[in-house]
């Protein structure tokens, strides 16, 4: 019975002539140039009824899926009849069992036999998109097209395939298709997606918004174009219909979320805080990710200290649950930035119990406060971390830097050399150890440093500023002229370089309208640094210009407050106005605030 039913399938195909320069297909999938074919006994007809009759037989093992079967039997009528639909027969076969260079041959035979067939360029599209021939396959599709543009699949197909490189044709292939069928969910969520991609949100919005017109209650939908909306900035069109969706199920978390993601983007931490809340307070959600949302809250509160309260409300909720350190830890952060130190410490008592293992967690924390310029916070935690971390690099430094920034200089050389041994090529390291070694009066050691650092780093200008300010006060001025001279050709603008080279030269009492010039640069870029304003006060005493001297100093200790050598500088003009007494008040101030300036006890007491 299905030997007669597909005998009566196929009497409709037409199984062409061979000619008898048509390749023969042998056993071994290989071809050959037949030999012309032997007058035979049996008339043409009876030759192409028995192709015909291994055409039917292949057709039943292909349905059967004994496709190795079938092709022995497609072989067989095709070295009898090699027509373009038993090639097509072949190809489609070899397909199935993943033999695609086999597949593409017989799948040619067939297209040069009748190049009129969608099915074959159908098959052949597909050998190509399997075989990673994109450009192939797009051209096979094309052919389905112009041979049959009812072909909907093809134009489907086609567009998928420029999606990646040709994201624009896609769009443009997709509102074709949409022309021809009208709206289609398929159809319009692709060109949605492309538009999304290519960050055209209101384009995208606006499909989705038509998506939704056709499935009014479809969730996902919602949520692909809050999505949209939110990208777009229409926060309110987010909010309302996240609102929308919680009416609905105000139990439904992602929405939450999704609301307290749009109120952060608005700044509004409150509300985002309200949102968070309620899934803090799920079992469903795992607790790394409540501790992520309270960590989001404590970075946001280093910029805004009013975020604390919030921060803190969400840790303590989360710390209802089994103790977690990273909970603790936050914790005893959040309690220094709100200055409860003995809260603090029994917060960080707790991570020590805890997790006192992890070294990363010190460092992240160490280095936050040290970023947010929360320099004790830092050495609290830190001091802390030190103790079971003592060959970590990051700590010794972070810790270093922080004892730098309080003026802690003794305490901060140890940190930071221990930080250069562990490792020595280190940028910030060697340049926070040289300027700590600068502070403390250790010039020889420090130059070495710089020196290291800078085959590192050669066109660092501020490492530069703070190797000649070194060879400066050793009084090694053509290395220090050089060096500054090598700051300026790098930055010409740089208010440091500026300023501590005008300095050295006034102070030496040359090129002093060179020295006036970079002075000036300096004020230009920050009119109320105390040290600038003294620089030029100093550069005009020397042009002997009183006026300007004495009003820039003045300045100068309005912006700086009493500083000896500020105070000393305008004791001296004011002496040169002739006001004596005055002068010398101000060098007594001087004096009292620097007790080791002998030049300046000797110039009291000569006066």
């Amino acid at each position: 019975m299905l030997k007669l039913s597909i005998i009566v399938f196929i009497s409709v195909i037409c199984i062409g002539c061979s000619s008898e320069n048509e390749a023969i297909l042998q056993g071994n999938g290989q071809y050959e140039e037949p030999t012309p074919v032997e007058i035979i006994n049996e008339d043409t007809v009876s030759y192409k009824n028995k192709a015909l009759e291994h055409f039917i037989d292949g057709t039943i093992e292909e349905v059967k899926g004994n496709f190795s079967n079938a092709i022995i039997e497609f072989q067989d009528a095709a070295r009898l009849d090699p027509s373009p639909s038993i090639y097509f027969a072949l190809a489609k076969n070899y397909f199935y069992l993943n033999k695609f260079f086999l597949a593409l041959e017989n799948i040619n035979k067939a297209i040069n036999l009748d190049s009129s067939k969608v099915d074959y360029y159908s098959l052949l599209s597909s050998i190509y998109k399997v075989t990673h021939q994109p450009d192939s396959a797009e051209a096979a599709l094309e052919k389905i097209i112009r041979l049959d543009s009812t072909q909907l699949n093809a134009y489907y197909q086609l567009a998928r395939i420029n999606e990646n490189k040709k994201p624009l044709k896609a769009i443009e292939i997709y509102e074709k298709l949409t022309k021809i069928i009208g709206p289609d969910w398929n159809v319009l969520i692709r060109i949605a997606e492309l538009e999304d991609k290519m960050g055209n949100y209101e384009k995208a919005s606006e499909i989705t918004e038509h998506l939704l017109e056709l499935d009014p209650s479809n969730e996902s939908i919602k949520k692909l174009l809050i999505g949209l909306y939110h990208k777009a900035k229409k926060y309110d069109k987010a909010i309302k219909l996240l609102d929308d969706i919680l009416e609905l199920n105000k139990d439904d978390l992602d929405a939450h979320e999704r609301k307290a993601l749009v109120f952060i983007d608005q700044n509004k931490w409150d509300k985002a805080a309200e949102e968070y809340n309620f899934l803090i307070k799920s079992d469903k959600i795992p607790l790394q990710t409540k501790i992520m949302i309270g960590s989001n809250f404590f970075n946001q509160a280093l910029k805004d200290s009013s975020l604390f309260n919030y921060a803190k409300n969400i840790f303590e909720q989360i710390d209802k649950e089994p103790p977690d350190w990273q909970v603790k830890l936050y914790l005893g952060a959040i309690a220094i930035s709100q200055r409860e130190d003995s809260i603090a410490i029994e917060y960080f008592k707790n991570v020590t119990k805890l997790a006192r293992w992890n070294e990363e967690a010190w460092v992240r924390l160490g280095g936050l406060y040290y970023d947010n310029q929360k320099y004790d916070e830092a050495i609290k935690v830190l001091n802390e971390a030190i103790t079971s971390f003592p060959e970590s690099f990051p700590i010794n430094l972070i810790l270093g830097l922080s004892y730098t920034q309080s003026g802690k200089n003794k305490e901060s050389k140890t940190y930071l050399k221990k930080a250069i041994d562990l490792n020595p090529n280190d940028i910030t390291a060697l340049s926070a150890y040289a300027f700590t070694l600068n502070i403390l009066k250790e010039n020889d050691e420090a130059i070495i440093y710089l020196n290291k650092a800078l085959k590192i780093k050669p066109d660092d200008v501020n490492l530069m500023g703070t190797l000649g300010l070194i060879y400066n006060a050793q009084k090694k001025y053509e290395l220090s002229d050089s060096v500054y001279e090598a700051a300026l050709a790098i930055d010409s603008l740089n208010a440091l370089i500026n300023n501590n080279y005008a300095y050295s030269l006034s102070e030496r009492g040359i090129n002093l309208e060179r020295a006036l010039k970079m002075a000036k640069i300096a004020i230009k870029a920050e009119p109320k640094n105390s040290s600038y304003l003294d620089t030029i006060g100093w550069v005009y005493y020397k042009l002997n210009n009183l006026k300007m001297a004495k009003e820039y100093l003045q300045k100068a200790l309005e912006n700086g407050g009493d500083r000896p050598v500020i105070l000393e500088h305008l004791g001296d003009v004011i002496y040169k106005l002739g006001d004596k007494h005055s002068a010398k008040s101000y060098w007594i101030k001087s004096l009292t605030l620097d007790s080791t300036n002998t030049k300046l006890k000797e110039k009291i007491d000569k006066d």
